[in-house]
């Protein structure tokens, strides 16, 4: 009885440890929405097919700055960049020189990268506090919106510094970015989130 009765006491101490953990998460990430207005930081990104057979990896370079804006530079291993200049998100396929570009409001919606650079994350997502794991706090994103393109979207933080988004979406594939190096409100001005499709580019505008 009484190693029955210490280990329900240590099971109330742990948990209420634990518990202000949890729910300071939420606060990291809503202090990083209100008070990180620029960043920049090196990034993998892993996607895993739905049945996990299947796995690739990339890299590159993050930016961004608030209002929606952002850059996303993959260098390995196919040269990819990904520019949202406030207005417009722009997609640069170097190999083929294809360019696609749509509306922000469009083709942010509900998504990580609107989560990060703008909006409302209150008002778009359910926020709610993780247990801690791999010594990342982890807060679960759930989009307001029904029927959006992802199951699951978490995102991990050491200490007040973004360190990982880790996406399911609707088909299950999942996608983990790991962020390295991470600089808080870094000088960026609006000019160098500006994209120019190159001479000869098929653009397509939707």
């Amino acid at each position: 009885m009484k190693r029955r009765a210490l280990t329900g006491l240590g099971l109330l101490l742990a948990l209420g440890v634990l518990a202000p953990a949890w729910a300071d998460a939420v606060d990291t990430l809503r202090d990083f929405v209100r008070e990180v207005k620029s960043g920049r930081a090196s990034f993998t990104q892993t996607v895993t097919s739905a049945d996990g057979a299947r796995k690739k990896s990339s890299s590159g370079q993050f930016e961004f700055l608030r209002p929606n804006r952002f850059r996303f530079s993959y260098a390995k291993p196919f040269e990819q960049l990904i520019v949202a200049d406030g207005s417009l998100v722009w997609i640069h396929d170097t190999d083929l020189n294809q360019v696609s570009s749509r509306p922000v409001a469009q083709a942010l919606g509900a998504t990580p990268a609107a989560l990060l650079t703008g909006g409302d994350i209150d008002r778009d997502f359910v926020l709610s506090a993780l247990p801690s794991a791999e010594g990342l706090v982890w807060v679960q994103a759930t989009p307001r919106t029904k029927d959006g393109p992802f199951q699951s979207l978490k995102l991990g933080f050491r200490g007040r510094d973004l360190a990982a988004v880790d996406i399911v979406d609707a088909f299950g594939q999942r996608s983990l970015l790991q962020f390295t190096r991470f600089e808080a409100n870094v000088s960026l001005q609006p000019e160098a989130f500006r994209f120019t499709p190159p001479p000869g580019a098929d653009v397509i505008r939707q």
